[in-house]
């Protein structure tokens, strides 16, 4: 089978820079074959803070995928978080321009255009805007208004913006690592993607992506995207609390917690123990892990309490049916899913990239959605709208990708 095309995205997290690389076959079809994981420098909670170091991390994940693929990469979709992504919802109206011949893409185009128009600071930029649902004339939730006949569309969109010193500063790494961007994409959004099985996006689910540094919350109604927000809280929130209480060093505390822990004390046995070196003592000792385990009950509970505030702030918390999908570092904690379904009272599963095929043993878990999610984006973004010369047009792309991957 000839090979088409290679994908590759690089999600660029507080703990981990992971670069996978695809290869598109015959009829659209997506093989891994080359991936990069290494550990992220320069970042914190999801936003470049050190340049020289952040694009040296991306450097040696992506040197790392070439290595596997045997693939010289040259361009890539790339992953954006941080707290200083913000959205709004927004609606835009146009009259169609010729209509004997119904509504065009260049009338969807402007309807969306016009639902960006929003009045963004000078220092944010316009990242998505992603269409909810489209009304033509009186007609409600049309998906897709290509070639209905009508005097006006209109559109009702997500707008997601970014600080533009926080994204110019991504960039900056990514080609200072000899990586062109072909788009920013929300780790949300691309998690969703990898993840999220379309009865779910119908009915209405949360996406809950929680890394190291920050969590990464989506909700998806009627198959898109309604509301997203990045929280300051992760993995290293816990990592922090087992310091403290075990008086441990940060590094040991980060691998007790990946190695030894879980999120119901009551579920593990008093006479469990595992080896540690805290502060002030020469030799390993061995620490209860009931007590490992009650930091961490504590410190997850307050972290689902803040993520049920904001799906209740959003409005929207009466129409998920489908519950939460937990993915991320933090969803492979062992006794997490029970104790997430307890707080949110709603059904829980954790999320796994779906339908990877090829070198995917270390990638087909939790943590590696975005990434996964990422390369999956650029095949379909590829597969519907050549990339511009100009440069990234990354709100026009993903919403031509959108509207051909929804249903009439």
């Amino acid at each position: 089978m000839t090979v088409e095309r290679t994908v590759v995205g690089i999600d660029v997290g507080s703990s981990k820079v992971c670069t996978l690389v695809g290869e598109v076959r015959g009829e659209g079809n997506l093989r891994i074959i080359g991936v990069g994981v290494t550990p992220s420098r320069g970042l914190r909670k999801g936003v470049v803070v050190n340049v020289a170091d952040a694009t040296a991390a991306i450097a040696a994940s992506v040197e790392e995928a070439e290595r596997a693929s045997g693939y010289e990469i040259e361009r890539a979709y790339v992953s954006l978080s941080g707290t200083h992504i913000s959205s709004i919802n927004s609606r835009g109206v146009v009259a169609v321009s010729r209509r004997g011949e119904g509504i065009a893409v260049e009338d969807v185009d402007r309807a969306l255009d016009a639902a960006g128009a929003i009045a963004v600071p000078y220092n944010r930029e316009l990242v998505h805007v992603i269409p909810r649902y489209y009304i033509v004339d009186e007609q409600e939730g049309v998906r897709d208004p290509l070639g209905m006949h009508g005097f006006r569309v209109e559109v009702e969109a997500h707008v997601v913006t970014g600080s533009t010193t926080a994204i110019q500063n991504l960039v900056k790494c990514v080609t200072g690592a000899g990586i062109e961007v072909d788009e920013l994409v929300l780790s949300s959004l691309a998690a969703g993607d990898a993840v999220l099985e379309e009865n779910e996006r119908e009915l209405g689910v949360v996406l809950v992506d929680i890394g190291s540094g920050t969590t990464d919350i989506a909700i998806f109604i009627e198959g898109t995207i309604w509301h997203t927000v990045t929280l300051g809280i992760g993995g290293e929130y816990i990592a922090n609390d087992i310091a403290i209480g075990l008086r441990l060093p940060t590094r040991a505390a980060e691998e007790v917690l990946v190695r030894y822990g879980h999120a119901r004390p009551a579920q593990v046995s008093e006479e469990e123990r595992f080896p540690a070196e805290p502060f002030g003592e020469s030799n390993v000792q061995t620490l209860p892990r009931w007590k490992l385990a009650e930091i961490i009950e504590a410190r997850a509970e307050e972290m689902l309490k803040m993520i049920v505030q904001e799906i209740k702030r959003s409005g929207y918390d009466g129409l998920l049916p489908a519950g939460v999908v937990l993915c991320g570092g933090v969803a492979q904690l062992p006794g997490i899913q029970d104790l997430a379904r307890e707080a949110m009272g709603l059904p829980v599963r954790v999320g796994q990239p779906r339908g990877l095929v090829g070198l995917v043993d270390r990638v087909n878990s939790s943590p590696y959605a975005v990434a996964a999610g990422l390369v999956s984006w650029g095949l379909m973004a590829d597969a519907r709208r050549p990339l511009p010369k100009g440069g990234p047009q990354w709100w026009k792309r993903f919403t031509g990708w959108l509207r051909a991957l929804l249903p009439g």
